[in-house]
């Protein structure tokens, strides 16, 4: 299953690149076949595109496959019972969080249903590969597999391609059916996450044109044509720490002794030199020695697929980011061993197994159409493990508004659109002189280029371009934390009896309004050098929001928040705690200049003038109270101080 990251750099136009992630239900229960007493169904393991008119013939006997059966634990109804009550401000059991070990002990497989597992597999004629705490893997050829999931094994037209499928919806014998949560592999079509950004590989080195605006308004296109009914600010050069600390209360709080961890695929060979030179230059506090660690894997996989190079920039974004908001916080960033999602699974689960910190930041996702169920259910046994621990998974809710441009479809992102994490939206950001919050819209871009004379902008506002990720999903029921504060109009959308809504809350995305950021780069002579350049994106907005929440957790003495929805839509309508973030806010429509290198990096090449309005979001709008762009809204200055008041 793909996912992709959520991060959009400031250039001409941002892109959405595919990435698989977890579909979402809330665990996927075996029910019995139809027929078929002996077996056990896994439901959601035949893909909706394996069908009869696209069915090309059985796969050969003898072809290989590798496989994960992903172990379902000796309670998994309990586990999503505790998970849900540990997460509820108004449970008896909130906050009342399980170690690691606890959690395993308690909720994970045991011995004997490992063992039933693996002898049923090997019986089949499979070869165990690795067990962890969370699957067994397998290989072998097609016809043990058809023997140990009892369906047969066919090849599929998808799109231009053919893949491998089951024909039937796989099962596991009877005895097995508590035992077995899914089967993933068993098709072979691409499960891989991309990076949903516009930023070049770090061997291609970019930067940005002027002039610039060091805070929103601060300098004025006199000389370019009006928009909106007068003259419009240069985009900013990017906003750093300082500015963004302001806008969202961060106020004494650093995040101190609150571990944050980021998953991306691959590594940047260069993050603790740019990491270390972006805070010295721009005002953050130093790191400190230890303050940042990396888990990586021994080795790394399908990195010319992947394009691995193209990862480091969002690592780079993320860590700096989160850095620049919550400064003492504790950060490690988990690399994935490739851009595929049993990898990226595998990260997620070192984060929960090991419980490296407390708040995960995460900006990759796939539209919701790509999901499939047997990973859903693998996704969110892992995000249910971790809020009984007290771990909070944020996710950015993609870059391309309602996907309808990008993929001839309205919908989601996913994991984003998951019940069991937060969804992150984002927004265009002003703050003014003396880093004062002035207001913010709902991230969306229209963009119209300067006409040859220089005297208009040729069909403004143009076409849309990019924006926050939001909608209602099509699979996943609505939460109950979401009731009562969603719009029925929005939750019922899909579903007469409601869905998820995307996203939950919202930060800074907006590539125009947005983050500076530096990088090692290769230049055009060779060298590599150290870079700077404004970047935005719901990647932006996720490690900005997972670094408010480090803050509110030291401003909670400490506690961890855990799975922070039920406690954020707890505080919807609260004085002073979010910004009700609206499309206009100031009644005449909002747009800024840019002016772009053509080649990304000097004026050699000429120069691109452009027009960008903002809150202009495909079809989805931000408007007064709960929206599909913004979710709640954003921090306010009482926000984080609203986990101070009350100490849990």
């Amino acid at each position: 299953m793909r996912s992709n990251r959520a991060k959009t750099r400031a250039v001409s136009m941002a892109a959405t690149l595919p990435m698989i992630a977890g579909a979402l239900a809330l665990g996927i229960p075996a029910a019995h076949a139809a027929g078929s007493p002996a077996r056990d169904a896994l439901k959601g393991t035949k893909p909706v595109w394996a069908t009869a008119k696209a069915d090309k013939g059985a796969t050969s006997n003898s072809a290989q496959i590798n496989a994960r059966v992903y172990l379902a634990g000796k309670d998994a109804a309990g586990l999503a019972a505790y998970a849900k009550a540990v997460s509820d401000p108004s449970s008896p059991l909130y906050g009342k969080y399980l170690s690691a070990k606890k959690a395993q002990a308690r909720f994970g497989a045991t011995k004997a249903q490992v063992a039933a597992v693996k002898s049923w597999l090997t019986a089949s004629g499979l070869k165990v590969t690795a067990v962890t705490a969370h699957y067994v893997a397998v290989s072998g050829d097609v016809a043990a597999a058809e023997k140990a999931f009892g369906t047969q094994l066919h090849n599929f037209a998808k799109g231009s391609a053919t893949y491998r499928a089951p024909a039937q919806t796989a099962s596991v014998p009877a005895g097995l059916q508590d035992a077995v949560l899914t089967v993933t592999g068993l098709d072979n079509a691409p499960h891989k996450s991309n990076h949903d950004d516009q930023l070049p590989p770090p061997d291609a080195v970019f930067k940005n044109a002027g002039p610039f605006s060091s805070y929103y308004g601060s300098k004025t296109a006199s000389s370019l044509p009006d928009a909106y009914g007068g003259k419009i600010p240069y985009a900013i050069k990017g906003y750093t720490g300082k500015q963004l600390r302001a806008a969202y209360g961060a106020g004494t709080y650093t995040g101190k002794n609150v571990r944050i961890a980021i998953t991306d695929a691959y590594a940047s060979p260069t993050i603790a030199l740019d990491a270390g030179t972006y805070a010295v230059k721009n005002g953050d506090a130093a790191w400190k020695t230890g303050q940042l660690h990396q888990s990586l894997p021994a080795n790394y996989t399908k990195t010319k697929e992947c394009g691995a190079a193209g990862w480091y920039g969002e690592e780079t974004l993320d860590v700096e980011a989160v850095h620049a908001v919550a400064p003492s916080a504790d950060v490690t960033y988990v690399g994935a061993a490739s851009c595929y999602d049993a990898d990226l699974l595998d990260s997620l689960s070192k984060v929960v197994d090991n419980h490296l910190a407390d708040i995960v930041s995460n900006s990759w996702g796939d539209v919701e159409a790509n999901q499939t169920p047997d990973l859903a259910a693998a996704y969110d046994q892992v995000f249910q493990l971790g809020a009984v621990q007290g771990i909070g998974f944020y996710f950015s809710s993609g870059d391309d508004g309602d996907q309808a441009a990008k993929s001839g479809t309205k919908q989601v992102d996913t994991p984003a659109n998951s019940a069991w994490v937060t969804a992150v939206g984002g927004t265009s950001l002003a703050v003014g002189k003396g880093d004062t919050y002035q207001w913010e819209t709902g991230w969306g871009t229209e963009k119209a280029t300067l006409s040859a004379d220089g005297k208009s902008w040729q069909g403004f506002p143009g076409a849309f371009t990019s924006g926050a990720g939001g909608g209602t999903s099509k699979n996943v029921p609505q939460p109950y934390y979401q009731k009562g504060v969603v719009p029925k109009a929005l939750a019922t959308a899909n579903n007469a009896t409601g869905n998820r809504v995307v996203p939950d809350i919202a930060a800074i995305a907006d590539p125009n309004t947005g983050f500076l950021v530096g990088q090692t780069q290769t230049f055009p002579d060779g060298t590599e050098r150290y870079s700077e350049y404004r970047i935005g994106g719901t990647s932006l907005a996720a490690p900005v929001i997972a670094a408010v929440q480090a803050l509110a957790q030291e401003a909670q003495g400490g506690k961890a928040l855990g799975f922070a929805n039920p406690a954020i839509y707890a505080k919807y309508g609260k004085k002073g705690v979010f910004h009700d973030v609206t499309d206009n806010p100031t009644g005449s429509g909002l747009a800024v200049a840019r002016v772009d290198f053509a080649n990304g990096l000097n004026a050699s090449g000429g120069l691109l003038y452009s027009v960008r309005s903002l809150g202009k979001d495909s079809s989805l709008s931000a408007v007064k109270g709960y929206d599909d762009v913004t979710g709640v809204g954003s921090p306010a200055d009482g926000y984080v101080q609203s986990y101070a008041a009350k100490k849990h």
